[in-house]
This record gives C-alpha cells, structure tokens and sequence, in this order.
C-alpha cells in the first residue's frame, strides 16, 4: 500500500486576490463549485461527480472533468498548484498514444474579479483540470464483459491497437537483477500486507501462493531474464485493466499511471497477462487466448506460458493487497467487500498457481 508521508486536509486552501483582498478556495468548496452546471461555459444539462482515492472526476454531457486532490504520497506529489498542473499535463501527454482524441487538454479553473469561477475562464487560476471527452459506458469492455456482448472481433481489435503500441515503445535500460529484484521485493510486500492477521485472510492458501512465486524466480530466472535480453522491457501503460478501456470502433485505452514512472515501466507479456486476469476475474477467461494470439501474430513475441501465468499470479496478489488496504480506512463492519474482493483475486492466483504446476 502507498504509505503517506503527507495527507493533506481536505480545507486545504488554494488562494488568489479579489478587490486586493486575498480570498481561499478549500478542496470541498472547489468540489462544490464544479458541481454547479453555471461553472461550465458549455453549459450542460446535468453533472455527475466522482470521487477516487486522489482524484474527484465530474462528468458532464459530452465532457469528464479530473480535479487531483491536493495530496502527497511515497510515490506521488500533489501538494502545489503547480505540481498538479505539471501532473495534469503529463497525463494528457502520456494518455494520448493511446487515446489521442479523448485527451483534450489541461484547462484552468478560474476566478473573475466580479468572484464568479469558471471552467478555462480568464481570470486567476485557482485549480487545474485535465478535460477529455466522455466515452460511451456501454462499450466499456467491463461492462460489456458483464453484458456478454463482448466479441472476439472486438478483443482482436483491441489487442492490434496494443501490439502496435508496444511495438511503437523503446527498450528502458534495466539489468537482470534489476528487474528480478521488483518482483523479488513485491511478492514480499504483498504476502506482509496480506499477512496482517486481523484481515483474516488464509494463511495456508497465502503461504502456497508465496511459494510458488519465490520457486519460480529461484528455479527459472532465465525466463524474465530473457526479456530484458530481448528489450521488452518498456514505458507501457502501468494499468491495463477493463474499466479502462473502451471498445469504440478503434478501441482506445486511458488512464495510465502517469504519477509514476517507474509503474509503467513493464514487460508487455506482464501488461496483457493483467488485463487478461482482469478479464478472468469478471468471468471472461477466454478473453486471454484471444490477447496473446493476436498479439503474437503482430509482433512474433511469444512469451513463454510459465511467465505468463507467473505474471498473472504476481498481479493477482498485487490486486488482493491493493483491495485488502481500503480496510484501514473502514470500520470493521464495513471491511466486508474488500475482504471478499481480496479472497477472489487470491483464489485466482491460486488456481493460476495450479495450472503453472501442470506446464
């Protein structure tokens, strides 16, 4: 889990003068303002908000818009006003090789001197939101997986658009030990968290899980090494998952990891081995066969099966531990979803766990 080295209040203030008089914005009335249909210039008919973990998402007719929270992590820094316009423009950046025309920019939230706030008015910039277009929720492919109206044309066009896209990526520079050593130290991280025994978890199912993983890197380091000899290690997208991918006439793919490089920086096999356990985890495990055939078909990879359900097992317990966190911020009555969420993904690392045992 992201460990907080700041968490800043939700009253944390954003300031600007109005008639010479220095004048605040809170996060809460920031959210408040964004969720008026007057704050917009394309004057919409209703506005949905979200809420995520570091970000609030308000949604309008034809348009998303993303407001980071002013918060400070480990591994992110949202703390300035500057800093979140940097990330905010990194996200448009990054998030245009694979949805060019979804990413429409990074846009103000302004004040006049008359104290109206506008979305990309003129006046002094009190927040930065990155704008996109609204993506039909009907083709996302998790609710099409749900739906069942997913087809394997759609699955095939999908996994084009990401061949091309790896093959488009550049080698980063890592050593063998280098990038042994992330997963080496991950498996760790996630049998600990998993491991608190007020989560409740099954520690016998967690011990086997463990095993299995550290056995792999010990007995076959061959196999990862290869891909670093092969330079497939590249700056992908960091978070491959289905809610996260919208199955348009040419599927396009957002929300990549922008805060953080180093979560980008992955083996291909490892990314499509994410999404297919995704895809397995909504009751779609067919969908895997059809990613890696036509993947190989573009690109001549073909990465061993062995490293493809270890990176499947890998990212099963990252999703597990990634759940079981949300616990700390719940009363114990309320644990009860992401215990479960967790107890699935282990069960699908688990079983994954079994069929690399039959290879």
């Amino acid at each position: 889990m992201w460990k907080p080295v700041l968490l800043q209040n939700a009253r944390t203030m954003a300031s600007t003068l109005l008639n010479g008089q220095s004048i605040t914005f809170a996060l809460e009335a920031k959210v408040s303002l964004l969720r008026k249909l007057e704050t917009y210039s394309d004057k919409p008919e209703h506005i949905d908000a979200v809420e995520t973990h570091m970000s609030w998402v308000f949604l309008t007719d034809r348009y998303a818009y993303k407001m980071k929270k002013p918060v400070r992590y480990d591994i992110l820094d949202y703390s300035t006003l500057a800093l979140r316009q940097q990330d905010c423009e990194e996200e448009v950046r990054l998030n245009r090789r694979l949805a060019p025309d979804v990413y429409l920019g990074t846009v103000p939230l302004t004040v006049d001197p008359d104290g109206s706030v506008c979305v990309n008015g003129k006046g002094d910039v009190i927040e930065w939101l990155v704008k996109m277009r609204r993506l039909p929720a009907e083709r996302m492919l998790d609710n099409m997986i749900r739906k069942h109206t997913v087809h394997e044309a759609d699955i095939d066009s999908l996994a084009m658009v990401l061949a091309r896209f790896y093959q488009a990526c550049y080698a980063v520079e890592t050593s063998h030990e280098q990038y042994r050593a992330e997963f080496i130290n991950g498996i760790e991280i996630n049998l600990q968290e998993l491991s608190v025994p007020g989560y409740g978890l099954p520690h016998k199912q967690l011990k086997k899980i463990h095993d299995v993983q550290a056995s792999f890197l010990r007995l076959e380091p061959g196999l990862l090494d290869a891909r670093v000899d092969a330079g497939k290690i590249v700056e992908g997208h960091g978070d491959l998952r289905p809610e996260h991918i919208c199955l348009e006439p040419d599927p396009v793919i957002i929300d990549c990891l922008s805060f953080n490089r180093q979560f980008r920086i992955n083996d291909p096999a490892d990314e499509l081995s994410f999404l297919a356990m995704e895809c397995e985890h909504l009751g779609a495990p067919l969908i895997s066969d059809s990613l890696f055939h036509t993947y190989k078909t573009i690109t001549h990879d073909d990465p061993s099966m062995r490293l493809v359900y270890f990176y499947k097992i890998f990212r099963a317990c990252l999703r597990a531990q990634l759940a079981i966190s949300h616990v700390r911020e719940l009363e114990k009555k309320d644990w009860c979803k992401w215990q479960q969420s967790a107890k699935e993904y282990l069960n699908l690392a688990e079983g994954y766990c079994e069929r690399l045992s039959e290879i």
